[in-house]
């Protein structure tokens, strides 16, 4: 399970909002697209594609939670993210 903290201001470019006028697709909906996509892929093939969703949504995800999700992705299996949203 990753964790990561992010600014109320900001939750629109990690989860869908409606009211969003950010062109970009927010990270989740890139996570969601890479799960179909990509699974049975390599990993090495897979945190690339995720740390450039990341960093278009400024989101401070470590190489290690990066690899993490991209193992979920490829293996399948479940991956679980806390999110912290503060002020």
């Amino acid at each position: 399970m990753g964790e990561i903290t992010v600014s109320a201001q900001n939750i629109g470019q990690l989860l869908h909002d409606p009211t969003s006028t950010s062109g970009g697709a927010p990270y989740m909906q890139v996570y969601a697209d890479l799960a179909v996509s990509h699974r049975g892929r390599p990993v090495s093939e897979i945190v690339p594609m995720l740390r450039a969703a990341a960093d278009a949504a400024l989101l401070g995800f470590t190489a290690a939670d990066l690899a993490e999700q991209a193992a979920a992705i490829s293996s399948g299996a479940r991956y679980e993210l806390r999110v912290r949203v503060i002020e």
